[in-house]
């Protein structure tokens, strides 16, 4: 058999509580588990999941998601009033358009338009 992705684990402070922006952002249901731990399952994405961890986020993430849409602008205004804060502005370049946001605990992740 060969691997396939099965889920995301991020580790975070809280996690009921970025399950629900993930959620919301995505779509699925938030489920809170034993442990601490929640996960989404989002039409169309391998499940994610959210570990708790009692220290925060230091640095840059080393692997964050792209997610497609179709209007960028509007994606990250959407994102926003859920609790993601936006990082810089939208990038137009030969590739398409995106743009960086961090979630609410402050992991980074780009909504993308392809050219």
């Amino acid at each position: 058999m060969r691997p396939r992705l099965d889920q995301v684990v991020v580790d975070c402070l809280e996690p009921a509580r970025l399950v629900r922006f993930w959620a919301a952002l995505l779509g699925g249901d938030a489920v809170e588990r034993a442990g601490g731990w929640a996960h989404v399952e989002p039409p169309g994405f391998p499940r994610l999941s959210f570990q708790p961890v009692p220290e925060p986020k230091a640095g840059k993430n080393r692997l964050h998601l792209d997610i497609a849409v179709d209007d960028v602008p509007a994606a990250a205004e959407t994102a926003a009033r859920l609790g993601a804060r936006r990082v810089g502005e939208v990038v137009v370049d030969a590739q398409g358009a995106f743009q960086v946001m961090r979630d609410p605990e402050g992991n980074e992740f780009c909504f993308t338009r392809p050219a």
